[in-house]
């Protein structure tokens, strides 16, 4: 039988490393506090401490696919813009 992993919230994460940083409890005391494991939360705060407050952020994956598809039909309409604008001077040459 399986067990599914527990997974915690951003928020929860930065508050406990938050905590541990600030070392008003030790890492034993929050473990037991919050049912997580010391060596977690010690990795969370070693994580806090070397990359601060962006580290729990994620990117938004659906606003930037949506970003990329928008740039990708620009280009798409700038590289037959540009074709045709191409084939234009090639056509008005010949009236010149």
């Amino acid at each position: 039988m399986t067990t599914k992993r527990k997974q915690y919230s951003n928020n929860f994460k930065f508050k406990i490393a938050l905590e541990a940083v600030k070392g008003a409890k030790t890492v034993s005391q929050l473990a037991a506090e919050y049912n997580v494991h010391p060596t977690q939360i010690g990795t969370w705060k070693k994580q806090l401490v070397q990359q601060g407050k962006t580290l729990y952020t994620r990117p938004n994956d659906r606003q930037q696919r949506e970003q990329q598809d928008k740039e990708a039909a620009l280009y798409e309409q700038i590289g037959r813009l540009k074709m045709e604008l191409e084939w234009l001077k090639k056509k008005a040459a010949a009236f010149d």
